[in-house]
């Protein structure tokens, strides 16, 4: 199949794209192996109902107007699964993650659709006015923003060391039939001593399109302005 109507394509150019086509198919249908292997994933171990906080969008430091919410309470309806992103900020990460920031930069935007699916929380150790200010910087309107704040969430999901040190991932939970939560995957963006910053690219865009230029991504790492 040709990929344009462009004339004047030379036949090195034409063989090099057809290579690369038949690459591009053979990780699409990789990809979608690996997506059936998470989705037959047993049922992981139930874990404790976490409680944390949650205020109003405008919520500043001084104010009071704000309440716990369980775990179990972030799934609105039944039958749903529930994404957690855990952002890095709080506790030895004492300012928001720049690469955190843009994962969440963008899923702001899809949020709305995302939520027709499953539900979705962004839980970090920092506290909430605190979070809720760099929620306004950003004009996330359409993320749940929780702080995890004394509960032993974010260590026993493996985004938080003994130190206090923070990481990012994505956490999925899941209700089984007596309604217990339980954990179905997570995911780093350290997957292995060689996958040191990439485990979770494929939920941004941002490095896909970088990656269909001539130059690639490079060393060119997320800021919180420009």
């Amino acid at each position: 199949m040709r990929q344009t109507n462009l004339t004047g394509e030379p036949a090195e150019y034409v063989s090099a794209r057809e290579e690369l086509r038949q690459a591009e198919i053979e990780l699409m249908h990789h990809r979608e192996r690996v997506a059936d292997l998470r989705r037959r994933l047993p049922m992981g171990p139930v874990v404790d109902d976490y409680v944390f906080e949650e205020g109003p969008a405008d919520l500043r430091a001084g104010d009071t107007p704000t309440r716990n919410v369980r775990l179990d309470e972030l799934f609105t309806r039944p039958g749903r699964d529930l994404i957690v992103y855990h952002l890095m900020y709080g506790k030895k990460q004492t300012d928001p993650c720049p690469m955190c920031t843009m994962w969440l930069d963008g899923l702001n935007g899809v949020a709305r659709h995302i939520t027709q699916n499953a539900d979705l929380a962004v839980v970090a150790a920092a506290d909430l006015p605190s979070l809720r200010a760099h929620a306004r910087k950003r004009e996330w309107t359409n993320l749940r923003l929780l702080s995890a704040g004394s509960s032993t969430f974010k260590y026993d999901l493996g985004s938080e060391d003994a130190e206090g040190v923070q990481d990012a991932t994505v956490s999925v939970f899941t209700r089984d039939e007596s309604g217990s939560v339980r954990h179905f995957y997570s995911v780093h963006p350290r997957m292995s001593d060689d996958i040191d910053q990439r485990g979770i690219d494929l939920y941004s865009p941002v490095w896909h399109l970088l990656d269909l230029t001539r130059s690639g991504r490079g060393n060119w790492i997320a800021g919180l302005s420009y």
